[in-house]
């Protein structure tokens, strides 16, 4: 007998037979929570090196050297822990009491020069003339320079016994000899550095000058209102923004100054921050108590005052904003 023969059906055109286990599922589009984690994912990953340098680099000593204000810590043996110590035998120096003043008015005085003297080229700097370009990068150059030691150096020269200013005064009958020399005049060499630097500001002048309405100044002109009027009604209201912003950093700015004061009052030794402390400013105490007298703990809580110091300023220039800084929607 012979067996029966079972064929496969002819497919005829049509699709395969599914298979024993079940049709195959085509894969689910991700949905909006997945292709969300996804997106956060990448860009956390492209994060990790600023995420890792500001742990390491910022957040981290920050903890330990607000840890460190509480101790006493020369950097070679372990903290010991000392509470309130390092803030009260601050408050009681004498000489942090002299660099708190020196700082206060290397801010209160150099500052606004360096501001007003910014407004100035702006003004000039915003009319159309030829060579524009070329006299607006010159005006900025000091700025990329006048942070560095080299120039910190040569200022100090400039400053000198028998120096370019002091034989300049001469020509006028002043013999006021050099101003690094001098306790009293020195801090006005800090001043003048700082001063030469406006570039940055200008150009942050010149970029809100650009914004204002040229309708304005032209309404103005019709109803006989002079440049002063103008300037006074006009320019610094429409640019009251920018006035605030470059206020605000140049202040911050101001308390942190450091490479020019060290090395113009004679850097290391027994003159670090100038003769008779003439350009002991904050920052050079500090170094001057962490780096020169080991004394670690305390120049972490004179950093930790210094920051609490720029805070409270920040805080009160934002509140006063209120009352001189117009927007465009009118408000202050």
């Amino acid at each position: 007998m012979g067996s029966a023969v079972t064929h496969a059906p002819a497919l005829d055109g049509r699709a395969d037979p599914e298979p024993r286990h079940g049709p195959v599922k085509a894969p689910r589009p991700a949905g909006p929570r997945q292709r969300r984690r996804r997106e956060n994912l990448a860009g956390y990953l492209f994060m990790s090196p600023w995420i890792a340098g500001f742990l390491l680099l910022t957040a981290g000593p920050m903890v330990a050297s607000l840890y460190f204000a509480f101790t006493d810590y020369n950097l070679f043996d372990a903290p010991r822990w000392i509470g309130l110590d390092n803030f009260s035998e601050m408050f009681g120096d004498p000489r942090w009491r002299h660099s708190v003043r020196i700082t206060l008015w290397y801010v209160v005085v150099g500052t606004p020069i360096k501001l007003i003297a910014a407004l100035g080229v702006a003004l000039l700097l915003a009319q159309k003339r030829r060579g524009q370009a070329f006299y607006r990068a010159a005006f900025y150059a000091p700025s990329l320079i006048g942070a560095s030691v080299s120039i910190a150096i040569v200022w100090k020269a400039i400053f000198s016994d028998d120096a370019v200013v002091d034989r300049t005064q001469q020509l006028f009958g002043i013999d006021a000899g050099g101003w690094t020399g001098d306790p009293e005049l020195i801090i006005y060499s800090l001043v003048a550095l700082t001063v030469w630097q406006f570039g940055a500001p200008m150009v942050i002048f010149l970029a809100g000058l650009k914004q204002v309405p040229r309708e304005l100044y032209e309404a103005a002109d019709v109803d006989g209102a002079g440049k002063l009027r103008q300037f006074w009604n006009i320019t610094l209201p429409m640019i009251s923004p920018v006035l605030f912003f470059n206020v605000l950093l140049e202040t911050i700015h101001s308390f942190q100054i450091f490479s020019s004061a060290y090395i113009v009052g004679g850097g290391a030794g027994g003159n670090a921050c100038g003769p008779a402390d003439g350009t002991m400013v904050y920052t050079c105490y500090l170094y001057v108590q962490g780096f020169e007298n080991s004394r670690m703990g305390l120049a972490s809580a004179m950093a930790w005052m210094l920051l609490v110091a720029v805070a409270l300023v920040t805080a009160v220039l934002f509140w006063s904003q209120r009352r001189w800084v117009h927007y465009e929607e009118g408000g202050r």
